[in-house]
């Protein structure tokens, strides 16, 4: 019951966390620019994709075609010349301004996060600063096992990289804080 309860805390704290990051500090937003052309680039991608969902690198290498050397030749001539794109790309899109579901999602998202690491903090060690110490480091581990690469395979913007490090080192050591205490109270002992 205590690491749920620790859970249900932290969850609580990085989605706060998370509401003040992206909407007070920013954030979520850097290398994040408005198109020149917005319809442009709209109109081109429901022709140059089509109808199926889901994520597109521009220019694209077959992986099947990684042996043949005219194709990865002519695929490296392309890239260095032509503009680079990653694309989640959905054929019909969704109001993104109604956040209700996203919230939602968001909350249970970092409530589950917050249940393994009160797992871990509440199963591995004891004291405040040692359970602090588990925080920040599932923290830093998973920025650099998920965003890091995403930044060095799909070229995201350094920028987005590192204010995603700020974003989750800041937030768990929050959440993780919150955590530690209610992990390290001493449990009641029932009146008698």
């Amino acid at each position: 019951m205590r690491i749920l309860v620790a859970a249900l805390i932290g969850g609580v704290v990085m989605f706060v966390w998370g509401a003040l990051a992206h909407m007070a500090l920013g954030l979520g937003n850097p290398g994040i620019h408005p198109p020149a052309d917005q319809d442009r680039v709209l109109s081109s991608l429901q022709q140059g994709l089509g109808p199926q969902p889901g994520i597109y690198i521009l220019p694209w290498l077959d992986p099947g075609q990684m042996g043949d050397e005219m194709a990865v030749q002519a695929y490296g001539a392309k890239a260095r010349r032509s503009p680079y794109a990653w694309v989640v790309y959905m054929p019909r899109g969704e109001d993104t301004t109604r956040m209700a579901p996203q919230l939602l999602r968001q909350w249970a998202s970092d409530t589950l996060a917050a249940l393994a690491l009160a797992g871990a903090m509440g199963l591995a060690v004891v004291g405040f600063r040692r359970r602090l110490g588990v925080a920040a480091a599932v923290a830093i581990f998973a920025w650099l096992s998920l965003l890091v690469p995403y930044w060095n395979w799909y070229r995201f913007p350094l920028g987005f990289i590192q204010a995603a490090l700020i974003e989750q080192l800041v937030g768990w050591l929050l959440a993780g804080a919150a955590m530690a205490w209610w992990l390290g109270r001493k449990a009641r002992k029932p009146v008698a």
